[in-house]
């Protein structure tokens, strides 16, 4: 044990085994990291967000390591999952292979039985894992650690999926990176003079970061006013997932905004039409049969907004709605549901295009989130269109 990193006398009985396996396998992973990133201590963690469920992405020998960790391991904070590879429920409906469907439900189960949450879903924020300002965390998803540490206020790295677990089996993570004020510091000052339209143009302005500026903490002016959440929402999941963005302080938005850097640079419209260009493909009608919507998954307000939109009309092409499990029951009361499944497209809760198991499966896709672009072209293989909801909707129907 490198003398940098102090442990408590709790933290060094965990260490020693004398908690359990899983508990001592996870003190080994926080302390072999905190060691790597020069930390000095240990924090705890308020909650815990775990990436890597899809068995997807998983295989067996990640499958082997929950089962492994699930024997004697307990979650000791609040911790929920990032989606999983299919609906749970509906699987069978979307076109998953049953050999994976049970692979898949192992995954949950073994992560069921050390008390997490299985909300899976990518927007922990929206079902009852919403963190205040300041607390420590230990989340995975990239585009939900952006949106945490920028709108939210808190406090967390990017964690992998080990790492995660490793927090919520202990309650802590190593104090570097974001947990510190040093690092939270803007390296530049963006000003944005191009006009943001719809969610479409927060994912490209996402784009736009990321080759300007990188991951490093920008401070963005003149960009707060016209944004609410699910603008917000696009732009973390950009930003996260073109530059490894972990952390904005958006004007207005950002609970520690305020402090700018001397270096600046400009995003003008110009920026912004460049990477919309960039962000679709030529793609012939006929050719399009898949639409999905909710990259990060749906929030209310963007299902009341696909359910007005699709009321006494019937899709055309393949169409998937991706949210939350728990926000499909307020749906469900809303009404929204009734009008959407009536018009023939699905609400696939659990999971979304990005963690499913789709290659080979569809041509050419619409969307209208960025980050669904990054995924549809480089995992799945799709030629892609970015397009604002109603106008993919609209696509979707035909129009």
């Amino acid at each position: 044990m490198s003398p940098t990193l102090q442990l408590t006398a709790e933290e060094r009985s965990m260490l020693a085994g004398e908690q359990g396996h899983a508990v001592k396998k996870s003190m080994e992973i926080l302390a072999a990291l905190g060691e790597i990133y020069g930390a000095r201590r240990l924090i705890p963690v308020a909650s815990v967000q775990i990436a890597g469920v899809s068995y997807d992405n998983l295989g067996e020998p990640g499958l082997e390591f929950l089962d492994e960790m699930a024997r004697d391991g307990r979650v000791r904070v609040l911790t929920t999952l990032n989606p999983a590879g299919m609906d749970v429920e509906r699987w069978r409906e979307l076109g998953i292979d049953e050999a994976f469907a049970g692979r898949q439900q192992r995954v949950l189960d073994a992560f069921a039985s050390m008390g997490v949450i299985t909300t899976c879903t990518c927007t922990p924020y929206l079902v009852g894992n919403l963190p205040r300002f300041g607390q420590h965390l230990a989340w995975s998803e990239s585009s939900a650690v952006c949106f945490a540490n920028s709108v939210l206020g808190a406090r967390t790295n990017r964690e992998g999926g080990p790492s995660a677990l490793a927090a919520a089996l202990t309650g802590r993570t190593p104090e570097h990176g974001l947990h510190l004020d040093e690092a939270r510091a803007p390296e530049v000052t963006v000003e944005v003079s191009a006009t943001l339209h719809d969610e479409t143009d927060f994912g490209a302005l996402g784009v736009v970061l990321a080759e300007k500026i990188g991951g490093r903490v920008a401070c963005l002016i003149s960009v707060g006013d016209g944004a609410g959440l699910e603008e917000l929402k696009m732009l973390c999941a950009s930003a996260a997932t073109y530059g490894g963005t972990a952390l904005l302080h958006v004007e207005g938005v950002t609970p520690e905004a305020g402090r700018c850097a001397a270096a600046r640079v400009t995003i003008a419209d110009a920026d912004l039409v460049r990477a919309r260009a960039g962000l679709s493909d030529e793609v012939d009608p006929d050719e399009l049969d898949f639409v999905s919507i909710g990259c990060p998954h749906a929030s209310l307000a963007e299902l009341a907004r696909i359910a007005r939109a699709l009321d006494g009309k019937q899709v055309k092409r393949e169409t998937w709605i991706h949210l939350a499990r728990p926000l499909k029951s307020v749906a469900d009361r809303a009404g929204y549901t009734r009008a959407i499944e009536a018009s023939g497209a699905r609400l696939a809760c659990d999971t979304c295009m990005v963690v499913a198991p789709l290659k080979g499966r569809f041509r050419a896709l619409a969307t209208n989130s960025a980050k669904c672009v990054y995924y549809g072209r480089n995992k799945n293989g799709f030629r892609v269109l970015l397009r604002p909801l109603e106008q993919c909707l609209r696509l979707a129907t035909g129009e």
